[in-house]
């Protein structure tokens, strides 16, 4: 006997996905800096020093001294001496005054009024010690400096970034179908 039947043949469909990839790129440039250093500001004030040499006493002593020091001198032992001799007077005439008291004032003061008292010989051209005065100032040095602050100058430069999109693509690689057969048919009339 012989059946009628049916063929079904089916094929599914297939979608088809293609796909580029994006790409990104990154690239960080250096930061440009800057760096300047201005000389530090010093300034240098010196007091010179001084030496003072005073020999006037040691050219006193060797009595070799300026004609106006001599006369300064020589004007200054003159009322010395007077100033003695007015002293030496004025006490003698005292005791004469007072003879009548002890002692024989005439006889005294003859004796030192007629023997004048013997100079002394000495070595005069020898200056004494510490003859001559010496005085020294030493230098003052003043330095003033003044550090300079760096200029210092940063500029931060940015990414450079580079992207390009991917893509993805959809397709039908392949569309459903569906075959349908008959076979073994027949006809009902017959």
């Amino acid at each position: 006997m012989r059946l009628p039947q049916i063929r079904m043949e089916s094929q599914f469909a297939q979608i088809q996905i293609n796909q580029t990839s994006g790409t990104l790129t990154m690239e960080q440039p250096h930061a440009t800096v800057s760096i300047q250093q201005p000389k530090a500001e010093i300034s240098i004030e010196t007091t010179p020093s001084t030496l003072t040499i005073d020999q006037t006493k040691a050219w006193e002593d060797m009595n070799l001294m300026n004609i106006l020091r001599r006369t300064e001198k020589n004007a200054q032992e003159g009322h010395q001496a007077l100033l003695e001799g007015i002293g030496r007077r004025a006490e003698q005439g005292q005791q004469l005054m007072e003879i009548e008291h002890n002692g024989n004032p005439l006889k005294e003061q003859a004796i030192v009024n007629g023997n004048r008292p013997e100079k002394s010989l000495g070595i005069t051209f020898i200056p004494s010690n510490f003859a001559v005065q010496i005085h020294y100032e030493p230098a003052k040095v003043s330095i003033e400096a003044r550090a300079k602050q760096p200029i210092i100058d940063i500029k931060a430069n940015q990414p450079i970034i580079q992207y390009e999109r991917g893509d993805v693509s959809i397709g039908m690689k392949q569309y459903a179908q569906l075959n349908i057969d008959f076979v073994n048919l027949f006809d009902i009339d017959g």
